[in-house]
């Protein structure tokens, strides 16, 4: 029987774990508890490369290493399996899996992807391996809207993959691009990864979702840049579009506004509807489709308008003393001039004793007791003072400072000048509208009334969704309802929406969650038995004792990372590392969340480094007879160099991905 080289792979890796676990326990001087926990998580990585479940494969191997660990007590090991399910059907976090997984796969159901591809690759067409690059767009978009790899790999596959080779694309490099944009959901939030990550490492959802959004753009923006400059330099590789590739076909009634007018879509459309008799075209079809040309300046006009109001709003402080409100020039509530409140009678240091008193005297003549000599009958105010205690000068009761009367209006808060930068980024703006409507045909109108119908509904409901969580409009779990709910109305809008597709959406949705879930018990039991058999503690002492700097430790943690990604899924380097990792981070000095967010790319890698290059597999399951294995995971090993690249550039600038949360939770 001969083997594939892939089984020897990872028969091999088996091996050296088997053969190093070995070592460990024969070199050891005395076998430890903790010598038995690092031989309970080799036996669990080899376990799951053979095949087993990877969640009862944890299960199983926890229970058994606990109850050694417990000397056999069956009791405490039963007791320990309940408190780790109960604790993890108690995190309040996990029900947005279900929610976001849900929505993933009524978008995926919604038929959006093929409108998708063949709009943003004939907006794409004069730019160089502009098939690739959509592809590459197509993906991050449906991907970052589904989460679902598997789906998005398999649908791009068997959409995109055919058109590339028809169009003289080299397989690896259309391999590739499908493959490595197909990933991207696991990155780009809303990620179901980023949600398991903060469960498993206790870090904030919504502060790894704003600091994941600017490291998954840069990911997908290398790719694109990859592409490009390939197919600049290798025309070969990705030749540019034939002009049939690039062919729009008009309406009729467009077809006619076009021949009879001029082919601008804006001035024709204006000169169409005053002509005569609109150019033998219905008034309102040509208002239609000049309402849909005019969007872009409606939409920047209202943008400048919102810009404009808060760059020119006046500052609070300047509001609040011009708006009447009871501020304080200068200190608050001012007493009058030069006084410190209810003051003495001049000359006097208090209640005084009448001159040569000796002690409690009635005065000279006096019957009875009397008030100081020229005093009037009774304690009299300050000299000035009417009677009462008076207001400060010129202040007729109780007014606000500077304010002419308690009857006259607030005089309104004065705005502030536009700054050069707004009027910079304006004139830009700006330009940029008039070159669009210079260049706007109407192919390209055509060409944009189909990315409204595919490419912005799926924007705005992951705007949507992701907004809603970044600026703390709602929760992790009430964003994904929301978008389950959006699902449904993209589903709906499109009449994709029955019985049948609902009934498939939600059993994909309770077998993926529930899947996903059990990992989370699995990995709460086997957690527990490894601290339990002092695991983590022995693999801290080992890592303390190499004396690693802060970076040392980063490059040697995301080296096992990347290693591990070669025979494991990212689930199960996240539920079985990740509890490893994370208690060593406070040793070193690195933030949970950036660290994180280096994980989330480097896991890429998962789906895309053999021998369990999941995304290979989908896409070889869809491919045409002819593309091999091989070639698909050569394809695959240029856009592992840009994560690796990519992974770099995230450590040497970590503002990257730290300064949106640092500016929105900071």
């Amino acid at each position: 029987m001969k083997i594939r080289k892939e089984l020897w792979f990872g028969f091999i890796i088996m091996g050296l774990i088997i053969a190093g676990t070995a070592v460990m326990l024969l070199s050891a001087d005395k076998i430890t508890n903790g010598h038995i926990g690092l031989m309970m998580l080799a036996l669990v990585v080899v376990a799951i490369m053979l095949g087993f479940p990877t969640a009862f494969t944890l299960m199983g191997m926890g229970m058994l290493f606990t109850w050694i660990a417990y000397e056999e007590d069956t009791t405490k090991t039963l007791d320990l399996m309940v408190q780790s399910a109960f604790k993890v059907m108690s995190n309040d976090v996990l029900i947005s899996i279900p929610l976001f997984v849900f929505m993933g796969y009524l978008v995926e159901r919604a038929n959006l992807i093929e409108k998708l591809f063949r709009s943003l690759h004939l907006m794409l067409a004069r730019v160089p391996g502009s098939l690739a690059v959509a592809t590459l767009f197509t993906c991050a978009v449906f991907a970052t809207a589904t989460g679902i790899v598997g789906a998005v790999v398999t649908l791009m596959g068997l959409l995109a993959l055919p058109q590339m080779l028809k169009g003289g694309y080299d397989v690896r490099l259309s391999a590739g691009a499908i493959t490595a944009g197909g990933c991207l959901g696991i990155l780009i939030p809303p990620s179901v990864l980023l949600i398991v990550y903060g469960a498993t490492a206790g870090v904030s959802v919504v502060q790894l979702y704003a600091g994941a959004f600017f490291p998954g753009i840069m990911l997908a923006g290398l790719y694109v840049l990859y592409v490009i400059i390939l197919a600049k330099l290798k025309p070969s590789l990705a030749p540019p579009l034939s002009e049939e590739a690039r062919f729009v076909p008009l309406p009729p009634l467009t077809q006619r506004i076009s021949e009879t007018v001029s082919n601008r879509a804006l001035p024709a459309l204006l000169l169409a509807l005053k002509g005569s008799r609109n150019a033998g075209v219905p008034a309102g079809y040509i208002l239609r489709q000049l309402g849909i040309a005019l969007l872009p300046a409606l939409v920047f006009a209202a943008v400048a308008a919102l810009s404009y109001v808060a760059a020119t709003s006046p500052s609070e402080a300047v509001a609040a003393r011009q708006s009447g409100a009871l501020a304080e020039p200068g200190g608050g509530v001012q007493e009058p001039p030069s006084t410190g409140g209810l003051q003495e009678p001049p000359g006097a240091g208090g209640l005084q004793e009448p001159p040569g008193a000796g002690g409690v005297q009635e005065p000279p003549g006096a019957g009875g007791l009397k008030e100081p000599p020229g005093a009037s009958s009774g304690l009299s105010e300050p000299p000035g003072a009417a009677g009462a205690v008076q207001e400060p000068p010129g202040a007729g009761g109780l007014k606000e400072p500077g304010a002419a009367g308690a009857s006259e209006a607030a005089p309104a808060a004065e705005r502030k000048p536009a700054s050069r930068g707004f009027w910079i980024g304006f004139g830009v703006g700006l330009a940029a509208l008039v070159g669009l409507y210079a260049l706007l045909s109407f192919q390209r109108l055509e060409v944009f009334k189909m990315l409204l119908a595919s490419f912005f509904p799926l924007v705005i409901l992951i705007l949507a969704v992701l907004g809603s969580i970044v600026f703390g409009l709602a929760t992790p779990t009430e964003a994904a309802a929301v978008g389950a709910f959006g699902g449904f109305v993209l589903a709906a809008a499109y009449r994709q929406l029955n019985l049948q597709m609902v009934k498939e959406s939600v059993f994909l949705t309770a077998k993926t969650s529930a899947m996903v879930c059990w990992l989370f018990v699995g990995s709460a039991i086997f957690s527990a038995a490894f601290a339990l058999l002092g695991g983590q503690e022995l693999v801290e002492r080992w890592v303390m004792s190499m004396n690693l700097t802060k970076t040392q430790f980063l490059v040697l943690s995301q080296v096992i990372i990347f290693i591990l990604g070669w025979p494991l899924e990212w689930t199960e380097i996240i539920v079985i590392f990740m509890p490893i990792f994370i208690p060593l981070l406070d040793n070193f000095g690195v933030d949970p969340l950036f660290f994180g967010l280096l994980v989330a790319l480097n896991l890429q890698t998962a789906f895309l480094s053999p021998p369990v290059a999941m995304a290979a597999f989908y896409l070889k399951g869809v491919s045409p007879p002819h593309v091999t294995l091989n070639q698909i995971f050569a394809g695959m090993l240029p856009f592992m160099g840009i994560q690796v690249l990519a992974i770099f550039l995230l450590y040497i600038f970590p503002e990257i991905g730290m300064w949106l949360p640092q500016v929105l939770y900071k």
